[in-house]
């Protein structure tokens, strides 16, 4: 078979011929030859699997820049990035579903505005900070209070005063009414303070690239809160602290780990066994800094009379297993017990870390005479 028109191979490639002249310039799909007279564009019948495969690419919604990274590897490699690229998909989808859960459900509303404790379910909390058996100093924060639940992990050497400054920024949270249409603003304005809050500490000390010659850190901190709305509790987590809940028995993590590790599990190129493991495990991908990227999860937690949960850094997930945070946690002793027995439990492994634990019940109010 001898060279296709631009017109013939566009209906061959399901590509538009429109399409076809773009992608020669941008050098993604070039012809086999340009007729030097009339200038029409020639291809051949072997260009038509990557011409299918960018046509393809492109109803995936795939960037052109990535096509063009793409379609020169071979089929393997090819089938990792567009694994990985598939999973970036889903996981801007999944934080945009919550978000419209979110919106949906506030805008859902006839109330004006949250009162600061509901009239059938409440929560009774405990928080335990420990340094741990290894570090020097604490670095982690972790408060419990009737409206809001938090723990934060800093980092660098103004990691224990971003730490608290996260979450001495929510706890303002902690009185006044909350207007149930705003709890979205409310909640981003809590953030983007909170980020400035860590900014200003990180300016005031060492700098990165140490201003004097020496070698800085980067400053900031992970954040998990849970703001009680009443009846429901609103999350907020940017970073590898977690929260948990407990439901009938079962335990599940509500939180998503922003770190490069956990990224490598979710674009299929390490398992979950594997990142455990590995030696970079601790790298986050966001965390508070005062800068752009400082982008957290938000996400409405439905609750339920009986619901156990827990909040926590990582200086427990990265040396108890889930089967053994799950037992302390059914155990049923008060919270003030069970976060003793957390981090107890987390220095019996080593205590390389900090270990901050929050641990809240959902309870069931008798009903006002």
């Amino acid at each position: 078979m001898g060279l296709l028109t631009i017109g013939a191979f566009a209906k061959a490639s399901r590509l538009s011929p429109k399409a076809l002249r773009l992608y020669d310039e941008l050098g993604l799909l070039t012809p086999a030859r340009v007729d030097a007279t009339t200038g029409y564009r020639l291809y051949a019948p072997g260009q038509l699997e990557q011409a299918r495969l960018v046509a393809w690419l492109r109803r995936l919604g795939m960037p052109l820049a990535r096509i063009r990274e793409l379609t020169g590897l071979d089929g393997p490699a090819q089938a990792r990035e567009i694994r990985a690229y598939w999973a970036q998909v889903e996981s801007e989808v999944s934080a945009r579903r919550d978000m419209a859960a979110f919106l949906i459900d506030h805008l859902s509303r006839e109330d004006s505005a949250m009162p600061h404790t509901d009239r059938h379910l409440g929560i009774r909390y405990a928080a335990l900070s420990d340094t741990g058996l290894v570090r020097e100093n604490n670095q982690d924060a972790a408060y419990a209070g009737s409206r809001l639940l938090a723990v934060a992990d800093g980092f660098g050497e103004g990691g224990a005063p971003a730490s608290a400054a996260a979450v001495e920024t929510f706890k303002r949270l902690e009185t006044g009414d909350l207007p149930a249409a705003n709890l979205l603003n409310v909640l981003e304005e809590s953030v983007s303070r909170a980020g400035e809050a860590v900014h200003e500490i990180a300016a005031s000390g060492p700098r990165p690239d140490g201003p004097d010659g020496s070698a800085g850190s980067e400053v900031g901190t992970t954040l998990t809160a849970m703001l009680w709305t009443g009846s429901q509790l609103a999350l907020v987590h940017i970073g590898d602290t977690r929260a948990y809940l407990l439901r009938d028995g079962e335990l599940s993590r509500i939180t998503h780990d922003h770190t490069l590790v956990q990224s490598m599990v979710d674009e299929g190129r390490i398992s979950a066994a594997e990142a455990d493991s590995h030696p970079q495990r601790s790298l986050l991908a966001r965390a508070l800094i005062g800068g752009p990227d400082d982008r957290a999860d938000m996400r409405l937690q439905d609750v339920q009379a009986g619901d156990r949960y827990l909040l926590c850094s990582d200086g427990l997930t990265s040396v108890v297993p889930d089967a053994e945070v799950r037992t302390a946690l059914a155990a049923g002793d008060e919270p003030e017990r069970t976060v003793r027995e957390l981090v107890d439990t987390a220095r019996l492994a080593g205590g390389p870390d900090n270990v901050s634990c929050v641990v809240a019940d959902v309870l069931e109010l008798a009903a006002p005479a």
